[in-house]
């Protein structure tokens, strides 16, 4: 992947070039011959690097421009300046012609900055879906922008402060999720949002938002027209014989492996995880899905002793603790294809949250139907199923079906099961929003004016894809040294899929049947027939049966409890739990606490 990073002062007289430099160098996972630019003008500076290719930069006097990735233009006169120059020159003109306007122009992944160092002007913004990161400092007149956090640390003006509302944050979504960060006065642009500083005024806005208007073509023609945006969005992606594609087995890295394949006159390389651990093993699956398509399949088994190894790794690469353990697997398959030569990988994710694949999404109708029992009957069944123990099932659904939206997918959420003053000590709960999290939540899903299973697209498209995969396959192929690009995120698939009716994307109950309809005849039955799984890490089992593994976790649990932000009650009680009743559930909590504690100590 590529960074980019500078800032913009209003108040300094000289823009320092060695500033620059500790950005550079701040970022992590930098190689020293890693391909770079840079540019300043008075008290202004840009810079950027990339691990194949530096960022597209210009500069004309006092306007500064860089463009990370490289986007799509729906104008085409913007498009054939790209083509002619690159994208930091076509968004320089687009804007000087249209202002922010031009940010509605650009498509598929992207983070890009205007600076007019002169008429004292910023303009920051990332693409649609979130793809590239792009994180601020902003105080007193000094404007600090980065891909990584550690680029603006770099600062000497920007002292870090790690927030307590940021670990809450961590542990209830198991990210930070924008527009928060993990340091106090640091903030993330979220997915088709833009910052934008003039001498009068500094404003975030939102350029764009996904609209999920219905198409009007008939069901069968809209089948017809899946397998063409498919074909489009992965040809987009450019694969070469240097490209390989993660196989998980399941439908969307399948989808990908056939149209990969599709496109080549060899077959392609795919690389896939296995686990000795019973319910967490797919290899077979994608065996199924390589020999189906003819491709080249390269197994690698992770162990007990990679994840002692990677945890350590994955915590000083990420610029803010990242609970998602799939990281590990993620890793070691990216590293093992780099170790096959590949420089960039193929990844099926988004299509869960683009074609209703997710199983919240059948849950959550299923709750929704309680809003149409007539009230009369609701008055009589409550209290009889709240008092009657062979009705135990009827009081907890009712009790979960009437709670509202968003927070009905956050019942199971660690931090509502148990009492909030039994895991946190007293002081730390008085300097944190408990209800931020929620209030995360009801802001991006109260954005979109649709029907509940579009809504909770839209709300996954953030805190599920921008704020949590996405981060974990860039930073992970970063660290091993391949980029990675997402067919099924490219525009055209995910404007296709918006269009298609909630009523057909998900039939009933049943998750992904307008998708699972269309490729019959083109993935293995076996795959069509599987439920979701992907990477999943069995850290849980694995701590119960390794002793290295169980011996690491214990001692980074009692190095968290005397940090004095967690009551030790609670923690000696998950060890506990873990140890006498459900491993894998209460290991995703231990997991959540090893890695917040690494990265505490790595950084």
């Amino acid at each position: 992947m590529s960074s980019i990073y500078g800032w913009l002062s209003t108040t300094a007289t000289a823009a320092p070039l060695p500033l620059l430099d500790a950005q550079r160098h701040a970022t992590r996972g930098l190689k020293a011959d890693a391909p770079s630019v840079r540019r300043h003008y008075k008290t202004a500076g840009l810079g950027g690097h990339g691990i194949n290719a530096a960022p597209s930069i210009y500069q004309e006097d006092g306007l500064l421009v860089i463009v990370d990735g490289a986007p799509h233009w729906q104008d085409p006169e913007l498009a054939a300046l790209a083509g002619s120059h690159d994208a930091a020159y076509a968004l320089a003109q687009g804007f000087l012609r249209q202002g922010r306007a031009v940010l509605e122009q650009m498509t598929d992944g992207f983070a890009a900055c205007v600076l007019h160092a002169d008429q004292h002007y910023a303009l920051l913004a990332v693409d649609r879906l979130g793809l590239r990161p792009l994180a601020f400092y902003q105080q007193d007149g000094l404007l600090v922008f980065g891909s990584q956090l550690d680029q603006l640390l770099a600062h000497p003006d920007v002292r870090p402060e790690v927030s307590q509302q940021g670990i809450f944050n961590y542990l209830y979504f198991h990210v930070i999720p924008s527009p928060g960060s993990i340091y106090a006065g640091i903030e993330k642009l979220q997915p088709g949002e833009c910052l934008e500083i003039s001498q009068t005024q500094s404003q975030r806005r939102f350029y764009w938002q996904r609209s999920y208007q219905d198409s009007s073509l008939s069901r069968q023609d809209l089948l017809a027209q899946l397998h063409h945006e498919l074909e489009q969005a992965t040809r987009q992606c450019l694969p070469d014989q240097q490209t390989g594609a993660f196989l998980s087995g399941g439908l969307d890295s399948s989808t990908v492996v056939g149209l990969f394949q599709k496109l080549s006159a060899q077959p392609i390389d795919t690389f896939s995880i296995g686990f000795a651990a019973e319910g967490y093993d797919e290899m077979a699956y994608a065996r199924i899905t390589a020999a189906h398509f003819k491709a080249k399949l390269h197994e690698y088994y992770v162990t007990p002793a990679d994840v002692l190894a990677a945890i350590p790794l994955l915590a000083q690469a990420y610029d803010e603790p990242f609970g998602n353990a799939s990281a590990v697997p993620a890793y070691y398959c990216a590293k093992f294809a780099h170790e096959h030569g590949m420089t960039r990988l193929l990844a099926g994710d988004g299509g869960d949250e683009i074609f209703a694949g997710n199983a919240r999404y059948a849950k959550q109708k299923i709750f929704d139907l309680y809003r149409h029992i007539p009230d009369f009957a609701k008055a009589v069944l409550a209290p009889i199923a709240a008092h009657l123990p062979p009705l135990r099932k009827v009081n907890s659904y009712i009790e979960q079906a009437t709670i509202a939206m968003p927070e009905r997918l956050e019942t199971y959420n660690f931090l509502h099961r148990t009492p909030l003053a039994d895991i946190f000590a007293s002081d730390f709960l008085t300097q944190i929003n408990r209800d931020a999290p929620l209030e995360l939540l009801q802001s991006t899903y109260r954005r979109s004016d649709s029907d509940l299973l579009k809504k909770m697209l839209f709300l996954d498209n953030k805190y599920t894809l921008a704020d949590n995969d996405l981060r974990k396959v860039n930073r992970t192929c970063e660290l091993a040294g391949v980029t990675v690009q997402y067919p099924m995120l490219q525009e055209n698939l995910v404007a296709f899929a918006a269009s298609v009716p909630s009523k057909w994307l998900m039939q009933g109950f049943e998750l992904r049947s307008f998708y699972r309809q269309g490729m019959k005849n083109f993935l293995a039955k076996e795959t069509l027939a599987k439920s979701k799984q992907g990477f999943g890490l069995p850290f849980g089992v694995w701590m119960g049966s390794d002793k290295d593994l169980k011996e690491f976790a214990e001692a980074n649990l009692q190095g968290i409890a005397q940090r004095g932000f967690l009551n030790p009650a609670y923690i000696k009680n998950l060890i506990q739990l873990h140890q006498t009743s459900h491993a894998s559930y209460y290991g995703v909590m231990i997991w959540l606490l090893v890695m917040l504690e690494q990265w505490l100590l790595t950084h």
